[in-house]
């Protein structure tokens, strides 16, 4: 939820509790936070065993 190009600043990161990074494919520089968002809750997503 930071700037495209930047980030997150270095002292927000370092007071998190948790960091989580998306691997990013080749050539793709950032994603909107709607978009991240949903990456973030489709890998969290509750399945039935």
């Amino acid at each position: 939820m930071g700037t495209e190009g930047e980030g997150l600043p270095h002292k927000t990161i370092a007071e998190a509790d948790y960091v989580v990074r998306i691997p990013m494919a080749h050539g793709v520089d950032s994603l909107n936070v709607a978009a991240a968002a949903a990456v973030a809750f489709w890998q969290l997503r509750i399945t039935d065993p």
